[in-house]
């Protein structure tokens, strides 16, 4: 899957996401909610790649990217840094980064709330402050 794909697949998954909250499918929709942001965040992986030739550096780098782990996956993509600087002025990035960062993939088999799924969304989505938001800005 390339860059493109990705992002287009992000993008995707956030508005399946935006469908399922509108049919109450709380559990799938806060699912879909977090694999956009692992999609963004592999677009991004693959930005860093192509300016940086990191997979060069480290021969292991590409099997750690096999991984749904959103902070490592952030950290794969060298946006750490980035990120500290960016929420001294955004706190709420912060905020929602930390909502998003406990999603996990085995969220597939688990029943969400409407609280938790609507929450999980707008953390990501949020116009301002939110995670895939912010990612845009790096893929």
């Amino acid at each position: 899957m390339n860059r493109m794909e990705l992002r287009q697949l992000a993008e995707d998954r956030l508005n399946d996401a935006a469908l399922l909250l509108a049919g109450q499918r709380w559990s799938a929709a806060y699912y879909l909610s977090g694999y956009a942001v692992e999609c963004g965040l592999k677009a991004c992986i693959l930005a860093y790649v192509e300016k940086s030739g990191a997979i060069f550096e480290d021969k292991k780098f590409g099997e750690k990217c096999w991984t749904h782990n959103l902070t490592v996956l952030r950290e794969l993509a060298d946006l750490d840094n980035v990120f500290d600087r960016t929420i001294l002025g955004d706190p709420q990035l912060l905020s929602n980064w930390n909502t998003a960062e406990d999603w996990e993939e085995t969220t597939r088999y688990q029943q969400k709330s409407q609280s938790e799924a609507e929450k999980l969304y707008e953390a990501i989505a949020d116009a301002k402050s939110g995670v895939l938001t912010w990612i845009r800005m790096h893929w």
